[in-house]
């Protein structure tokens, strides 16, 4: 198990069990964390080009209870499949992520929400639009989820989302739905389901 201290800007900074190894960039999720987060969070700036998104989910734990105070970190490319990244940024992990990355904390009702656009394949592949999901229960554990792949993506095919619902954190698999100006899906995240050495973590 790797301990992770927690690279936000708290004084009270503390220790950060990872858990479901082997974990890559797992220490990226805690770098520029701001220490005030909502359950909404802007994932793309409203004037990133693409196609708009609202991703939202309910957080709950093995008995379908809902967990409030859950923060969950996601990171994308653009349109283009790029990860656009920050050149300022000191960070080579948060450069690896890009700019395209936020926080939110569940609610009362365990609920969170990202605003942001539809991802790209990655240039030259045949590799499905995704979102890399990541979940942090503070002092406890901090593992990567399935990734939010989208059921209309021509490059998920069966055998590709065979291969890639390794239910980490539930079903990452989502069906994206037309709405006004843009799609609208829903990622649902079970703390804990499918990650090797979970602790168990209280809420």
């Amino acid at each position: 198990m790797l301990v992770l201290l927690a690279a936000c800007s708290r004084a009270d900074a503390v220790t950060i069990p990872v858990v479901g190894l082997p974990c890559e960039d797992c220490e990226v999720p805690l770098i520029g964390m701001p220490e005030a987060l909502a359950a909404s969070a802007r994932l793309a700036p409203a004037d990133e080009p693409g196609q708009r998104l609202h991703l939202a989910g309910r957080v709950t734990d093995a008995q379908g209870r809902p967990r409030p105070g859950v923060i969950v970190y996601a990171h994308q490319t653009n349109q283009q499949g790029v990860y656009p990244g920050e050149r300022t940024d000191q960070d080579p992990g948060a450069r690896r992520h890009g700019r395209l990355r936020a926080w939110v904390a569940t609610d009362a009702g365990g609920r969170y929400a990202f605003s942001t656009i539809r991802p790209g394949s990655y240039p030259g592949t045949r590799m499905p639009q995704h979102i890399h999901l990541y979940v942090i229960e503070r002092g406890c554990a901090l593992y990567y989820i399935d990734d939010v792949l989208f059921r209309d993506d021509p490059y998920l095919t069966p055998a590709v989302a065979r291969r890639a619902a390794q239910g980490r954190g539930g079903p990452g698999i989502v069906t994206p739905v037309r709405i006004a100006d843009g799609w609208e899906a829903t990622r649902d995240i079970v703390l804990g389901r499918g990650i090797p050495g979970y602790p168990g973590c209280a809420p």
